[in-house]
């Protein structure tokens, strides 16, 4: 007997008196095949979360089953295009279906027509494992697709295609199983969004993801396989800050989240990621980036979809011995369509509304980033930066909250400092990073031990700052001891000629780390040579007419980046207007 719709609300629609589905099963429901998840199994009722709209659907329309979780196409043909939360290839369907997607869009995930030029790793009478790289092909001109035996096979090659173009859908090779079962292995493999993919083991976090933004690098950085949040309301510029990461971190592949984000944002993110061309490279930086689009007027149970889509793939490269960043903006849509679909099903609500599993959600999501190795021995990570977007920039909001738990970067937005062009603009006063210990070793051996000396002492120097900025605010800076000027004067100079950073600018958006250590020595050079100055019993004022101060505001813009001999002259600079009051 046909299993048919018994009740509808919203994109939550149940079933009554079946045995026939599992947990977590996809399913297709009605006569457009909308396609679906079972998320609760009780005695009487199977509960489902739609996908797709479900306008038009009635009681009595069919559900049919596939007996399987739901999953995505890993194959090449993913890298420089744009998917929706359930991997559909929007371009494609803009060609058939026009600007607006029709439901139950039956179109393939990944062209299984287009020919790719394949050459094979293994042979006939070869021992393979899970996990295995048995063949590779130039996906893009600049990343390699390497071909994976799937996790759960395991024994002896006996047939195997020639070297030379194949399509996806083709079996690659077959393979005899320890006992004597034959297993088929096709290029395309499916895989479940939920769930995680194997890995031997998880490595302790050494690296540093190397961003080029110096508020990032220098004060609160991330590792290769670690997690950072970006919270900021809105406005002040968590979206142009993911721009900077995907363009210049030095992760091999980019995945891009947009998650319930505006349609024109998103448009925008499309149309600004296909003319980025690639630092390294000079071509395109799509030829190593995918992107997951579901805006905010799509279906909201699909939102939940698009963040494990996105991070399968991610591992999936992962897998391939690459280092993958995840760019997820934002993880408040995503919260807030849980926080719909959890009032549909009327469970129990939790503060403001969201539902009480959401703290354990937001840790499985981040809890699958890590640097690793994998079952082939290879080395891979995914680091995951989600964009938070806090109510009226409020961070005590549970999901603020809960994803400062569980992640160990927190880079905190300022609506002040975005009202001001200040950017990035992080709070240096409300942002951390908990890598600072695990990455040390790193910038002391391939950068040098002054650079984290230099970063302590800017990092007091700017609290110090702070202290003082809260005085003058009540009483004017007339009253302060010219020591105490010095500091409001040297917090100036880092936050203006170092923070601040301007991604238009070809010397200042992206800087590397030797020019970062010479400018916070010549920075740091500037106040002690002044303290002396200062303790000689000279006035400050004498000093900031030289104009000195402003001089080395603006050495991120006059030292070009492979001219770094440029800034020992600054040392001499520094040393004769002192002198020429002297």
């Amino acid at each position: 007997m046909a299993n048919t719709v018994y009740s509808i609300n919203g994109p939550v629609v149940k079933i009554k008196d079946t045995k026939d589905f599992s947990m977590l099963e996809m399913v297709y429901v009605g006569k457009e095949k909308l396609m679906g998840e079972v998320i609760s199994i009780s005695k009487n009722l199977t509960t489902i979360q739609v996908y797709e709209s479900t306008a038009g659907l009635k009681v009595n329309d069919e559900v049919v089953g596939t007996k399987m979780p739901v999953s995505v196409s890993l194959a090449p043909g993913i890298l420089t295009h744009i998917f929706d939360g359930i991997e559909r290839p929007l371009e494609t369907i803009a060609l058939t279906h026009g600007a607006y997607m029709s439901k139950g869009s039956d179109v393939e995930q990944l062209n299984s027509e287009k020919q790719w030029d394949i050459t094979f790793k293994v042979k006939k009478g070869d021992e393979v494992f899970g996990g295995m790289i048995y063949a590779t092909t130039p996906e893009t001109s600049l990343i390699e697709h390497r071909f994976l035996i799937p996790s759960h096979i395991k024994g002896t090659v006996i047939e195997v295609l020639e070297n030379g173009n194949h399509t996806i859908n083709e079996v690659a090779l077959k393979v005899e199983l320890e006992d004597k079962t034959i297993k088929e292995v096709t290029f395309l493999q499916k895989w479940p969004i939920k769930t995680p993919r194997p890995i031997l083991e998880r490595l302790p976090i050494s690296v540093p993801l190397i961003t080029g933004q110096r508020v990032i690098d220098t004060l609160f950085p991330i590792a290769k396989g670690g997690t950072a949040a970006l919270p900021g309301g809105f406005g002040t510029g968590k979206t142009m800050m993911q721009h900077q990461l995907a363009k210049w971190c030095d992760a091999d592949i980019i995945v891009y989240i947009g998650c319930g984000e505006r349609g024109n944002e998103m448009t925008q993110v499309l149309e600004e990621f296909r003319e980025l061309i690639d630092p390294k490279t000079h071509k395109s930086l799509m030829e190593r980036t995918v992107l997951i689009a579901n805006t905010s007027n799509m279906p909201v149970a699909a939102r939940e979809a698009s963040i494990y889509t996105g991070l399968t793939i991610a591992e999936y490269y992962r897998d391939m011995g690459y280092h993958v960043a995840v760019m997820a903006d934002s993880t408040s849509r995503w919260a807030e369509a849980l926080r719909e679909i959890s009032g549909r099903l009327e469970e129990m609500p939790a503060e403001e509304g969201f539902p009480a599993y959401l703290p354990s959600r937001i840790s499985q999501f981040y809890e699958r980033a890590g640097l690793v190795t994998t079952l082939n021995q290879k080395e891979g990570s995914v680091s995951i930066i989600g964009a938070v977007s806090p109510q009226g920039s409020d961070f005590s909001e549970p999901v603020t909250q809960n994803t400062k738990r569980f992640v160990r970067c927190f880079w905190a937005l300022d609506k002040q400092l975005a009202y001001e062009r200040h950017y990035a603009a992080v709070n240096w006063n409300l942002s951390y990073s908990e890598y600072m210990l695990d990455l040390a070793p790193w910038y002391n051996e391939f950068v040098s031990p002054q650079f984290l000396e230099d970063r302590k002492q800017m990092m007091a120097i700017l609290a110090e700052e702070n202290k003082l900025l809260e005085i003058v605010k009540l009483i004017g800076s007339d009253v302060l001891p010219d020591d105490q000027k010095l500091i409001i004067e040297i917090g100036k100079v880092i936050r203006l000629g170092y923070l601040q950073q301007n991604a238009f600018h070809k010397e200042d958006t992206y800087v590397p780390l030797e020019k970062q250590l010479k400018m916070m020595n010549v920075i740091l050079y500037l106040y002690k040579e002044a303290k002396k100055f200062i303790q000689s019993d000279k006035a400050l004022s004498l000093l900031l007419k030289t104009g000195i101060f402003e001089q080395l505001v603006k050495i991120k813009y006059d030292v070009e980046n492979n001219k770094l001999e440029k800034l020992d002259e600054y040392y001499n600079l520094i040393d004769k207007s002192i002198q020429t009051i002297r």
